[in-house]
């Protein structure tokens, strides 16, 4: 327990460290800055009185310029609502070619010290936890049919957890892609990068490992480790905590499973093309390429997918956008982007179309 609780300490000091190290604006902002005449410039005051005393716009050359700011000024940041390739003023624009592009400001695609130790010490702390819940359920065992009937128990547990994680891989995935901006509480940078993800899709693919999935070490590590040592679970309900840790570990590295996604076969190891896509163990790259056809609707679960099918066809996500704009009057982004899907889901028709 005090090596779990120094650990705890290190891995509280490296969220609060990424928290503050990383800022975030647009990449492709434009600064607007007057041009202010200084002792040293070459205008000359001739030049200068000129500039004042010149003649009034005309109206059209006026509108021209209120335009022109209105445009600048409109274009979204990821701190705004609408941050969303697609949609007109969202700041996005695809890049051409195959290329990365980080769309924020002060992101980037290597692992920094601080990236690494927020990884590595979230899944540590959850592979001690498992290894203390096994060890609760082994020492419980009899052996002979009990230690049959607690193997079962735990393989049970772990489908299970899978299936879960796929299903919260999903929900996630739908709220921050339309919902929310950079400026959401503990969410913000996660939103900020799923809504921005839609403008250059393979730039994930040049993120390395702790880049790429330590966003999520926030809410499926930190929250988790939490409620196990506040409760004890590990030893009271070593099953339960095993289901919990096994989700948790599954939604972190959903973002890589995610990554491999957009990859092709021969940039993938063998054993990701050939045992966990092949097998639907982890998303596939045909099913998550539906995804990525405006306006982003469908498709959202990135563990399996094993639940997109069902999802899509009920209308699960349509129901709950209704249900939410019912309550306080927000579109989601999807809604934004097609107005024919917002008058089917108003009008109650929230399957999706084949």
């Amino acid at each position: 327990m005090i090596m779990m609780r120094i650990t705890f300490n290190v891995l509280m000091s490296l969220m609060l460290l990424s928290n503050g190290a990383v800022g975030f604006s647009l990449h492709n902002s434009v600064k607007m800055q007057p041009k202010v005449a200084t002792p040293g410039s070459s205008t000359s005051s001739r030049q200068m009185v000129a500039s004042i005393v010149e003649p009034p716009m005309k109206d059209d050359q006026e509108l021209s310029v209120i335009d022109d700011e209105f445009e600048n000024t409109s274009q979204k940041s990821y701190l705004d609502d609408g941050f969303v390739f697609g949609l007109e003023g969202s700041g996005l624009e695809r890049p051409k070619g195959k290329v990365a592009h980080v769309v924020v400001e002060g992101d980037f695609l290597e692992t920094t010290p601080v990236q690494f130790g927020i990884v590595a010490t979230t899944l540590a702390f959850q592979a001690a936890l498992a290894a203390a819940s096994l060890y609760s359920i082994v020492s419980s065992s009899s052996g002979g049919i009990d230690m049959v009937s607690s193997t079962a128990e735990v393989a049970a547990c772990l489908v299970s957890s899978w299936l879960a994680a796929d299903l919260g891989s999903g929900i996630l995935h739908w709220s921050v892609d339309n919902y929310g901006n950079g400026r959401t509480p503990i969410m913000g940078n996660i939103i900020a990068a799923f809504q921005g993800h839609h403008s250059a899709p393979w730039t994930i693919t040049q993120r390395e490992f702790c880049n790429n999935v330590y966003k999520l070490c926030t809410p499926f590590g930190l929250a988790p480790i939490l409620i196990i040592l506040g409760t004890q679970s590990f030893d009271s309900h070593p099953l339960l905590t095993l289901f919990l840790i096994n989700f948790s570990v599954l939604e972190i590295l959903s973002q890589e499973f995610h990554k491999w996604s957009h990859m092709t076969p021969s940039e993938c190891p063998w054993w990701v093309n050939d045992i966990l896509q092949k097998f639907k163990v982890t998303i596939n790259r045909a099913p998550h390429a539906k995804h990525h056809m405006a306006p982003y609707e469908g498709n959202y679960c990135i563990v399996s997918g094993v639940h997109n099918e069902w999802l899509d066809r009920t209308g699960f996500f349509r129901r709950l956008e209704h249900v939410i704009y019912k309550l306080n009057g927000v579109e989601s982004n999807a809604w934004k982007l097609d107005e024919k899907l917002r008058e089917r889901t108003l009008q109650g028709d929230y399957r999706k179309p084949v």
